[in-house]
């Protein structure tokens, strides 16, 4: 098949699937074209997948489709931003139909369920990466940064943490029990929190989605703010699945572990009282930031001098 006839039949009809009013123009011109609304900031996202790395070889194809999306739009959940149109650079070792329509099926899903519609892209031949580039939308001045934390403020996470990084141990497991199914599910299909992320849009001072780890991913916020944190690592969040699948520095590994896609935020007391009860049910106070630079850890004496993710951290 070649790449404009793989263009036509696999990708073309994702264009119109979910819709976009912000969308006046998609694929098949030389540029796509975004009308972005009076009053609304238009962010925008990148993300680089890479076989090997990002996901296992010989991946299933449906299960990246909606991964590879999944994993950009969380970035648009983080800025508490509406999901508008993406963008797809598909470098593929051979264009095999079977695999191609696997993987559009995957994305055409997430797509439906963000509510985001594909733009357009780009295909050409090497080793299998994906980058998508996510653009959304939010009320002029409203987006959620990482760099408004302030002293006081109580740190939180949304759900769990560590269901994903677990999940790894099980990845070629032909039968895996109820507890290990779970934890696939978490990995294979993240759910981007884009609901609670547009719900806390005035209410938080600072949020970033858990993709290297809530380590890692709060200190980014920490740094970005100029602020430290204390965090009780028994108030940390953890499903009974990871609980009962691991009893070993499974906090360590909670903390660490990277592609929850939970989002990490702080909030202030005073607007945390102010949330709707469903939005504070959504999630839990772990600790609070202080004027001191740095991260300090209670109760969890295996985490301390752990880190996250970081591409280039051995190098």
């Amino acid at each position: 098949m070649g790449e404009f006839e793989l263009i036509r039949q696999i990708f073309m009809p994702l264009a119109g699937q979910s819709g976009s009013a912000a969308l006046l123009l998609g694929p098949g011109d030389d540029c796509a074209i975004q009308r972005v609304p009076p009053g609304q900031d238009l962010v925008f996202s990148i993300d680089t997948l890479v076989e090997g790395i990002h996901f296992p070889h010989h991946y299933d194809a449906e299960k990246l489709g909606w991964r590879a999306l999944a994993v950009a739009v969380s970035d648009l959940a983080a800025m508490g931003a509406d999901p508008r149109c993406f963008t797809l650079a598909l470098t593929l070792p051979e264009a095999r139909r079977e695999w191609l329509e696997a993987f559009a099926r995957g994305l055409g899903s997430a797509a439906g369920a963000f509510g985001i519609v594909l733009a357009g892209g780009d295909t050409t031949r090497g080793p299998l990466t994906l980058s998508l580039q996510v653009h959304g939308t939010v009320p002029a001045g409203t987006a959620l940064l990482r760099s408004g934390a302030q002293a006081g403020d109580l740190v939180c996470v949304s759900g769990t943490v560590g269901d994903a990084g677990l999940a790894l141990t099980y990845l070629d497991d032909p039968d895996p029990s109820a507890d290990a199914a779970a934890v696939l599910k978490r990995y294979h299909f993240p759910m981007p929190r884009l609901e609670l992320g547009r719900r806390l849009r005035g209410f938080a001072s600072a949020a970033i989605d858990v993709s290297d780890g809530l380590l890692a991913d709060l200190g980014h916020i920490l740094q970005a703010s100029g602020v430290g944190a204390r965090i009780d690592g028994a108030l940390v969040p953890l499903s009974e699945a990871l609980c009962r699948l691991s009893d070993h520095g499974r906090l360590r590994a909670a903390v660490t572990a990277g592609d929850d896609y939970e989002l990490a935020v702080t909030i202030p007391e005073h607007r945390w009282r102010a949330l709707a009860d469903d939005v504070r049910e959504q999630l839990t106070v772990v600790g609070s930031v202080t004027t001191e630079q740095g991260l300090v850890i209670i109760n969890g004496d295996d985490v301390q001098g752990a880190t996250g993710f970081d591409h280039f951290g051995d190098v």
